[in-house]
């Protein structure tokens, strides 16, 4: 799950930055389309990283202002703030997911200062 994770990211930064002729195209409206990239990518890193829950969610989050602010470097992009907070939300979403899922996920690895079988 940790190679998935790490290829999602640099899946996203390459269709991020590279020019929009390059980009993907789908059915979805774009928003959608970014919420879901995001929601995905950090779904699949809280899950592979399930102890590092919060570092992860944060990262992410943060990274998504971060690749869209990427966009500045390419003469065919443009940044965007509304966008950026999309890709945000859409991570946040993810965290949520991840976190909902490893709460149930048979053969969990115990949270840090939680006891187990008090």
């Amino acid at each position: 799950m940790k190679i998935v994770a790490w290829l999602s990211l640099l899946a996203i930064v390459f269709v991020t930055v590279s020019p929009i002729g390059w980009r993907p195209h789908d059915y979805l409206p774009v928003d959608l389309d970014r919420a879901l990239a995001f929601a995905l990518m950090t779904l699949l890193f809280v899950m592979a990283y399930p102890r590092h829950f919060v570092l992860c969610s944060v990262l992410l989050i943060f990274g998504a202002l971060a690749i869209e602010a990427l966009q500045l470097l390419s003469p065919t992009r443009h940044a965007h703030m509304d966008d950026a907070a999309v890709k945000a939300a859409g991570a946040a979403f993810g965290a949520v997911v991840a976190w909902l899922i490893n709460q149930v996920r048979p053969g969990r690895p115990a949270q840090v200062g939680v006891k187990r079988g008090a």
